[in-house]
């Protein structure tokens, strides 16, 4: 999905249908220098500058994800060689509007990433109750001020298709009913 309001569509669609753990896995831009095109983010809180996570009031000022959710893909993830980061996000609806000012202020309160849904799935999640960890590759670089993608980089390929395997594997591993 792209930005908050469609990954909160969704959400809230899977919600309706029943499901009650989900796993979001995504993109996103690298603010400090040590996490590369290819990483994973694991984001543990989300800074919220879009537009969707206000729709949903909560008790509390930052949700994050389920612990019991993102401990162990965290173990998994790190079992299959990927170079994986825990730590907070800055979601905003405004791609190629990462001003400099925000990169900083970001980078030095030690935010890893930037992306377009992370708040926004951590606050329905809270609302509505329902378990809920978000992983995302690293597809860019912001925090040398000088965007550096890396799209079409084999790190951010191989490390897309190893996240969408590992996830699917890991949510069966977790799934009610499932063995193992």
């Amino acid at each position: 999905m792209i930005g908050a309001p469609q990954a909160v569509l969704v959400l809230e669609r899977l919600i309706a249908l029943g499901v009650t753990d989900v796993l979001a896995i995504g993109w996103c831009g690298s603010l400090q220098p040590n996490v590369r095109i290819g990483d994973v983010v694991l984001p543990v809180s989300a800074v919220s500058e879009e537009g969707t996570s206000g729709h949903y009031p909560l008790d509390i000022s930052q949700p994050g994800p389920s612990f019991d959710l993102l401990n162990p893909l965290e173990r998994a993830l790190e079992g299959r060689g990927l170079q994986v980061h825990k730590g907070g996000v800055w979601s905003t609806d405004a791609p190629f509007r990462e001003m400099k000012s925000k990169v900083l202020k970001y980078q030095e309160e030690g935010l890893l990433a930037v992306d377009m849904e992370t708040s926004a799935l951590f606050t329905v999640s809270h609302f509505r109750s329902v378990r809920l960890a978000v992983a995302m590759v690293v597809s860019d670089e912001l925090s040398t001020l000088k965007w550096h993608h890396g799209f079409m980089d084999v790190r951010f390929k191989e490390s897309r298709e190893w996240l969408a395997e590992e996830a699917l594997r890991f949510m069966a591993s977790v799934a009610p009913g499932a063995k193992g």
